[in-house]
């Protein structure tokens, strides 16, 4: 049953990237993606925050904390992939700029590739890590599907308008069904880092993480938010690959899967009190004052 949930969380992974990149393009144009990443500050905040401050976060962690040295590889290779397919509807479910969200998917992405084969190896001396092996699934997962829904949407226009509402279904459909077989393929592995402290240093990760982009994301434009939770959810998927064929080690590769549970567990309730928290701003905003009082005549 295991192989069955695995190879079931792995299609429902392929299917959620596949489905929430092809729905941005349908949605959004070249212009509108490419856009925020003008803001400069927005971008050095973004590359800082995601490929210096996070990695020694996670440094730190892994030295402030002992929970095995496998687990603290695992932590370590999370901490060095950025730009996930979750931002998307993460930035959805805050009620935050999806634009700015994916502008910032592409410029993690594109960094990512050349960063995971430079940094991994001198966290993992055993690690034989192939610019290749990450970049394949993220190309063909991920940036094919976006370059594919931009170019229907600007010749067919009609067919995309349709295909929207089903494919925002199934995104979603396909994340319960990961989150679900995930925890399924992994139940035994994950109750055994109970008492180790690997889900603690998940949890510090995450956090500071978040506070890192949130903090960085002071740009004057409103991509606070944004920023993040672009900081703070990792790309779980080229974590992955690094961990099961370059590193191959159970306990990295469980680590990974940890610190992407815990993601999932703090983040999407976090969204959902940050669109919340618009929400009310927006409604104080637009109230008209009350009590005042006339001139008498």
């Amino acid at each position: 049953m295991e192989s069955f949930f695995s190879d079931l969380a792995r299609i429902a992974t392929l299917t959620f990237a596949v489905s929430s990149m092809l729905a941005v393009g349908f949605r959004y144009t070249i212009q509108e993606i490419v856009g925020p990443l003008r803001n400069l500050r927005l971008v050095i905040g973004a590359v800082v925050a995601n490929f210096i401050v996070v990695p020694i976060l996670a440094y730190g962690i892994t030295r402030l904390m002992s929970f095995g040295e496998d687990r603290e590889i695992g932590l370590l290779v999370v901490s060095c992939a950025a730009g996930a397919p979750f931002l998307i509807k993460l930035a959805q479910m805050a009620g935050s700029d999806v634009a700015i969200a994916t502008g910032l998917l592409v410029l993690l992405l594109v960094i990512t590739v050349p960063y995971m084969p430079i940094v991994v190896p001198r966290i993992a001396s055993a690690a034989n890590v192939s610019a290749a092996s990450i970049a394949r699934p993220l190309v063909l997962s991920m940036l094919l599907p976006l370059a594919v829904g931009l170019i229907a949407a600007k010749f067919v226009p009609e067919w995309t308008n349709r295909l929207l509402p089903m494919l925002g279904s199934l995104s979603t459909i396909a994340l319960v069904t990961l989150v679900v077989s995930t925890v399924l393929a992994n139940f035994d592995e994950i109750l055994d880092v109970f008492g180790t402290g690997a889900i603690l240093a998940a949890l510090l990760f995450i956090v500071s993480a978040f506070a890192t982009g949130y903090v960085l994301g002071i740009t004057g434009r409103g991509t606070r938010d944004e920023l993040a939770l672009g900081t703070a959810q990792r790309n779980i998927a080229a974590a992955t690959v690094v961990a099961t064929q370059s590193i191959n080690r159970a306990d990295t590769t469980v680590m990974v899967v940890v610190t992407s549970m815990v993601s999932m567990a703090v983040l999407f309730p976090t969204a959902a009190l940050l669109k919340r928290r618009t929400e009310l701003r927006a409604s104080a905003s637009t109230e008209e004052p009350s009590g005042t009082l006339e001139a008498p005549l």
